[in-house]
């Protein structure tokens, strides 16, 4: 299961914990503007805005996870069981394969005014991959700086939603997760007023007992709540490695510790978690296994190019001894 968050700080942020059992190979992508996309509905696009993000590369294609065009317009897909429901082709509709539409739609749409309405032209089609790499049932979070929407195509059709809180996980249904919310509307930020009666008086005796009420467990809805709550209230004031570290503390709340959810007789854990500065094009990650935040940067590359360039994932943990004085 996954947690994805966009968030404007003066400039924009967009990033995601993926949450899984196992480790994908995932690395760090970089598409250049001249990378050649050849789409199963037959559509070739030679020049497109150049994009960056979390991806597996199979046969030199860039199969992403979440990933950011150098317009700032961002996508996640994010697991949806039992929900996701692609089909056939339809002859009206531009029919994507699930694997493509991140791809469809970055290297399209400069703004996510474009996105929404490019979004609304298509149909997911069930296409594999390969046959080893059947279609994943996913949904979409799509942001820039001007906001956020969300992609959904179900057994009722495809379904643009309005995403006001720019946060998404999984199941169920998005219009479901913000109707979930109301459950919520008195969780604050600030100290709780007595309302139990006009006959008490009652007192706070601890701080933070605004949120009470707030979920504290791992499953997608209760993951949706809690990172909306801390998004929407959190205060950010100072540089850039503060909004990033800010940022992170937010996904850090949704965090997977291994042996907490179990998955048959393993356990899922956040494989990585990222954020991405999509003013700037810089992509930074975290994994499990190594909490220091490293960065790759799209305009230190080639952006003019044909060819994908990938950074495997630093995945050994930096401990510095402050006090150390011995030698081994």
């Amino acid at each position: 299961m996954c947690t994805a968050i966009s968030m404007c700080m003066k400039e924009n942020y967009f990033g995601r914990n993926l949450d899984f059992e196992f480790n994908f190979g995932e690395k760090v992508t970089i598409t250049p503007r001249n990378y050649y996309f050849k789409f199963r509905n037959g559509k070739i696009i030679k020049n497109h805005y150049a994009m960056i993000g979390m991806a597996v590369t199979q046969n030199n294609y860039p199969l992403y996870f979440d990933a950011t065009n150098e317009k700032g317009v961002s996508i996640a897909g994010l697991n949806f069981p039992d929900n996701a429901m692609y089909g056939e082709n339809i002859e009206e509709k531009d029919n994507v394969a699930s694997f493509e539409v991140i791809p469809w739609i970055l290297t399209q749409c400069g703004s996510l005014k474009e996105a929404g309405e490019l979004a609304k032209t298509m149909n997911i089609t069930n296409d594999a991959f390969s046959d080893e790499m059947p279609p994943s049932p996913l949904h979409f979070i799509i942001a820039d700086k001007s906001g956020a929407i969300t992609v959904e195509q179900t057994q009722d059709g495809l379904k643009v939603y309005e995403n006001p809180v720019g946060v998404l996980t999984n199941n169920p249904t998005f219009d479901m997760q913000m109707w979930n919310l109301s459950n919520y509307m008195l969780c604050s930020a600030k100290e709780p007023l007595d309302i139990f009666s006009s006959k008490t008086d009652l007192k706070a005796y601890s701080r933070g007992m605004g949120g009470i009420g707030l979920p504290g467990d791992l499953s997608s809805a209760s993951r949706f709540v809690k990172a909306c709550f801390l998004k929407l209230n959190s205060v950010c004031l100072g540089l850039e490695q503060e909004k990033i570290n800010h940022f992170f503390h937010i996904l850090y709340s949704v965090f997977h510790l291994r042996g907490s959810v179990q998955v048959g007789t393993s356990w899922e854990i956040t494989n990585y978690s990222s954020c991405c500065n999509t003013d700037r094009g810089i992509y930074y990650y975290t994994t499990y296994k190594n909490s220091n935040i490293n960065a790759v940067d799209m305009y230190e590359e080639n952006l003019d190019s044909d060819e994908l360039v990938s950074y495997g994932l630093i995945e050994n943990q930096n401990i510095d001894t402050v006090n150390k004085k011995k030698s081994y």
